[in-house]
């Protein structure tokens, strides 16, 4: 399982570029700095915390993982 700071960092380095993204698009579309940067802003508020949430969610989601093998002990 993945700690909850290391959940974070992956979340924070993916919107980054996620977010710089989002604001590339907008600038293209609207020629506008102000708005291509409140879109970059909101964009990665938004999906930061949904992005954290879908993590932390996995976490308890066994499908996919292979079991760890018990412990074995010596007589």
């Amino acid at each position: 399982m993945e700690s909850n700071t290391r959940s974070i960092a992956k979340a924070v380095s993916y919107r980054i570029l996620g977010s710089l993204a989002t604001a590339m698009i907008f600038l293209v579309l609207t020629g506008d700095w102000k708005m291509s940067a409140a879109a970059g802003v909101s964009d990665s508020v938004v999906k930061l915390a949904l992005y954290f949430l879908h993590e932390r969610m996995w976490n308890h989601i066994s499908f996919g993982r292979e079991k760890a093998p018990p412990p074995e002990y010596e007589i």
